[in-house]
């Protein structure tokens, strides 16, 4: 998923990419509010981390700009601690709060629960290239798929596979249509390859790869498919 972390602080902003990257977020950057609202217009945005005072426009004109078309999660970053500040991020429209100096771990956790929370109620279902089964989203547009609002890294054949069957939910397929839909040329004997991709798929978003929570949805009661 993407974020898009906005202080005027590049320190801070940088630090904060290195912590969000390394749990696989895509990161954008911007260092006042202006910067941060012309990113919005011209990327997917799925998360808002936005500083209180900044140059040019600071993060409560900005929040309140960003409000006017759109519902993206923003967390509010700022060095103030007073309630009021608090308060007036929250009722302009943030949907969180976090002051400075922060725990990463925190951060990290409140991201995620945002991120949840928006994945949950649909907040991502508006397009038409954005496929959803339970937990288990797939962008098409950004091609990045998450799991309960955390992104899963997979190899470019193991997303056109989990892309296939989520985008189909609730259709069987055969091991042969699999491959050759994926691979694009006809099936003679896929069933090692087409195996092989589906047990890797299931030990990286599966919490428990032999009990499947999302694939068990997604791939429905095919036979050849759940054997493995």
């Amino acid at each position: 998923m993407n974020i898009l972390v906005c202080d005027d602080d590049k320190a801070i902003v940088d630090a904060i990419g290195i912590y969000l990257e390394n749990e696989g977020y895509q990161i954008f950057k911007a260092f006042d509010g202006i910067e941060a609202i012309e990113i919005i217009d011209h990327q997917e945005i799925h998360l808002i981390i936005m500083d209180i005072m900044m140059p040019r426009m600071d993060g409560i004109r900005a929040t309140m700009k960003i409000r006017e078309d759109n519902k993206i999660p923003l967390i509010m970053l700022s060095a103030k601690s007073e309630d009021y500040d608090k308060i007036l991020g929250l009722n302009i429209g943030a949907d969180d709060y976090i002051t400075k100096p922060f725990n990463p771990l925190e951060l990290i956790a409140r991201v995620k629960s945002q991120l949840r929370r928006y994945t949950s109620f649909g907040g991502l279902e508006t397009k038409s290239n954005v496929y959803r089964t339970g937990g288990l989203i797939v962008d098409d547009e950004s091609k990045n798929i998450t799991v309960d609002g955390e992104s899963v890294h997979l190899t470019p054949v193991q997303y056109k596979i989990v892309k296939l069957l989520t985008a189909n939910a609730g259709r069987v397929f055969s091991i042969e249509e699999i491959y050759e839909k994926v691979w694009n040329e006809t099936a003679f004997s896929p069933e090692n390859t087409v195996t092989v991709h589906i047990r890797k798929i299931r030990e990286k978003i599966e919490i428990n790869p032999k009990e499947p929570k999302y694939l068990k949805v997604v791939w429905g009661v095919g036979y050849k498919v759940e054997k493995i």
